[in-house]
């Protein structure tokens, strides 16, 4: 006989870690203990060396499904003290914290049976949850992950819940949002004005929602604004009121049965939207028609993920308008005071509840490829989950963009990316950042030796990390824009490099001073060569022709020489244009998508950022037709006026836009093929990787990969991260790690 002292650390708390490990020790014949600490848990364990190796052994290839292990640390050969049976121990706090915490897990089909089950004490509690399920990143306010230090610290629990918390034996041991009705938080209804109403408050919700009134609902990470999908007039006052004219609103289905009636769902989208997780899936209309939800091919799909929803649908509501409740590019509404005072007037009703969100996070969003997430927003359900990197190093702060800012704070090859926080474009969404950054910080016990941001003077993450800095005296490391694409995918994949990098966007701060956005990119972590990019298009108006797109076209068409007649203001255009007035150069990839969906008659002014690319990726109907590409000069240059000039005459022999935006994509993975080989032949290098908000577009990721893989090249995608700016902080951490 001897003991064991080990150490586990990792993603332990809050995920049935010890119930297992009580099951386990059993099991082989084992006695013990075990207390969680601020860097997981630690065993002590008698019994003899072959069982005491066999139970190691076993641990990681048994654990939770929810459990992240990290490391286990052994200490064999100790004296045992003859423990009996198996004691769990008060929790520990240690100087350094280490632990990783679980991100907020949708309701679990055990839970859901009792919601359900008129015979069970939980029958129709909104709150109910168990290890397997709940709350978990948006309610922890500090560590270790004990009640106490949580959202339910408040809510003392009954004599029922506390045997149950109690009781190893039961699937709600130290689940710490543990609650029923007799001692758990409460939901309640309150109308327009703020008057709470009495009766059920989620059967008062359904009666206001089925006669279509609009309702602000208190999730997991915020509020939504609610109503019904099926009354286009219905969700038409919805946009007039939360003022979002165009861009598509996310629905929530009762169920996978109902998000097929509308939408088609693979077997691997299912999979993803019946997971765990519970992200916003894109899935492909049956109807590709817009509407008043989607004015694209798409639909932002998502299943309910508390309790809360289930009961809020029941059986005869099928699918809901679910859209985050915030104005203005401003961050998610969480707090009660805060949905009534600024939600006034945007809903009719408010169901809320008095489980307080220590943590806003938004609903994340993906599409399937290849059976796996491609995420367009990593954010709930999946953070503050870590990737693990080799060869990074910790105490890094990467500050990200600007347009989808994220962070992401290293700890050793474990890096955190924050969810999702929103456009930096103003104070508030400024102040919830530097708040998340405290808030990780704090929860990961990091302080950063090195700080990283983008190279773009404006960018208030910039201006934050250049203060910061200054301030605290911590070294400074500025990142180009692309470069960070690059890394970003690279570390995504597991790469050292060196890659390839077709980094498509809409824009980043090029070395010369002029705004790139459709770069192919000879690099790693150290460093990079421009290799390629687009014929810069002039910008008519700066920012304004992100938003008219009849600049952009004006543009492309002159340049093309192609008439430029049938677009108002043409001749204030050109004069703009000959003396040089406003117009900075652009050699952004969804620049030229918006010309494009402009000249086409597509979209000419766009309320939201990228909708004429998305719009032409929509209206495209198949087609294999395309363009000359022609590439040139050095860096090697995509001259698009060919591309142009075929689209023009086209358009003007009657082919119908459809066909061209088809034609036009085509060209596109025409050109990304011939500029990643001109750079494989220079190089020597095989890898490339596809990054850029531009390659959200699913006609090009379709096709792209294929055509590298066929050309003897070997595409890399996004998989962990977002492909768009909000994954670009990942590779500013690793350019970070390699810039001494």
């Amino acid at each position: 006989m001897e003991a064991v002292a080990i150490k586990i650390h990792g993603i332990v708390q809050g995920v049935g870690f010890r119930p297992f490990m009580h099951r386990l020790v059993r099991e082989h014949g084992l006695a013990g203990s075990i207390r969680n600490t601020s860097s997981g848990v630690e065993l002590e364990l008698e019994g003899e060396r072959d069982a005491l190796e066999r139970f190691v052994r076993e641990l990681p290839e048994r654990a939770p499904k929810l459990a992240l292990i990290e490391r286990i640390e052994t200490e064999y050969g100790l004296p045992p003290r003859g423990l009996q049976g198996f004691a769990i121990l008060k929790s520990h706090a240690e100087e350094k914290r280490n632990t990783l915490i679980s991100p907020d897990i949708g309701l679990c089909e055990d839970c859901r049976r009792e919601l359900l089950d008129p015979e069970d004490r939980r029958y129709r509690y909104p709150f109910i949850n168990c290890t397997n399920c709940g709350p978990r990143f948006t309610i922890i306010r500090d560590l270790p992950y004990d009640r106490a230090l949580t959202s339910m610290g408040r809510f003392p629990m009954c004599p029922d819940c506390d045997r149950e918390y109690h009781d190893i034996e039961n699937r709600r041991y130290h689940a710490q949002p543990d609650a029923c009705p007799v001692c758990g938080p409460r939901v309640f209804f309150l109308d327009g004005e703020g008057r709470e109403l009495s009766g059920d408050a989620i059967e008062t919700a359904r009666a206001w929602l089925k006669a279509g009134k609009i309702l602000a609902v208190k999730g997991l990470g915020g509020v939504h604004l609610a109503c019904r999908a099926e009354d286009p007039a219905l969700v038409k006052e919805l946009r007039r009121r939360k003022e979002r004219d165009e861009k598509p609103f996310a629905l929530m289905c009762r169920d996978t049965a109902a998000a097929e009636r509308l939408c088609r769902v693979s077997g691997e989208a299912r999979a993803v939207l019946e997971s765990f997780h519970k992200p916003i899936v894109l899935l492909e209309k049956r109807d590709r028609r817009p509407d008043a939800v989607s004015e694209n091919g798409y639909l932002g799909v998502m299943l309910p993920y508390t309790p809360l929803h289930v009961l809020l649908f029941g059986e005869d509501i099928d699918a809901l308008v679910m859209t985050s409740a915030n104005l203005s590019d401003t961050p998610i509404v969480y707090r009660n005071e805060e949905a009534l005072e600024r939600l006034r007037g945007i809903a009719d009703g408010f169901l809320l509840h008095d489980r307080d969100i220590q943590t806003r996070c938004d609903d994340s969003l993906c599409w399937v490829v290849d059976g796996r997430e491609y995420f367009a927003r990593r954010s709930r359900g999946y953070v503050p989950f870590p990737l693990r990197v080799p060869g990074a190093k910790g105490g890094i702060l990467a500050c990200g963009a600007e347009q989808k800012a994220s962070f992401c704070l290293s700890r050793g090859d474990y890096l955190f990316p924050s969810q999702h926080i929103g456009d930096l474009k103003n104070a508030e969404t400024l102040e919830h950042y530097e708040q998340q950054i405290v808030h990780f910080e704090r929860m990961f016990d990091t302080k950063p030796r090195l700080l990283v941001c983008d190279r773009h003077p404006d960018y208030l993450s910039t201006a934050y990390a250049r203060e910061r800095a200054e301030r605290e005296g911590i070294p400074l490391v500025q990142v180009q824009h692309h470069h960070a694409h690059l890394a970003a995918c690279m570390a995504d994949n597991g790469l050292t490099g060196p890659c390839i990098g077709l980094i498509w966007d809409g824009v980043g701060y090029g070395d010369d001073g002029t705004a790139w956005g459709g770069e192919c990119l000879i690099g790693d972590y150290k460093g990079y060569t421009r290799f390629g990019s687009l014929r810069p298009i002039p910008l008519i108006g700066g920012d304004r022709a992100v938003k008219e797109l009849d600049r952009l076209a004006f543009a492309l068409l002159r340049e093309a020489g192609c008439d430029t007649g049938g677009i108002e203001n043409a001749e204030f255009f050109g004069k703009m244009l000959d003396a040089g007035l406003n117009c900075p150069l652009s050699s952004g990839m969804g620049r030229l998508f918006d010309g494009a969906a402009a000249i086409l008659g597509i979209k000419r002014l766009a309320s939201y950022e990228g909708q004429g690319a998305v719009l032409l990726e929509a209206a495209a109907e198949p087609d294999e037709g395309r363009y000359p590409v022609v590439l040139e000069g050095s860096p090697l240059r995509f001259d698009w006026r060919p591309l142009i000039r075929g689209l023009v005459r086209d358009r003007d022999a009657g082919v119908p836009a459809g066909i061209l935006a088809a034609r036009f994509m085509n060209t596109l993975v025409d050109m990304a093929v011939e500029t990643a080989l001109a750079a494989s032949r220079e190089s020597g290098v095989k890898d490339v990787c596809l990054s850029g908000g531009s390659f959200q577009n699913q006609y090009i990721l379709r096709r792209l990969p294929g055509a590298l893989e066929k050309a003897g090249l070997r595409p890399r995608l996004h998989r962990r991260v977002s492909c768009n700016d909000e994954g670009i902080s990942l590779g500013q951490v690793m350019v970070g790690v390699f810039s001494a």
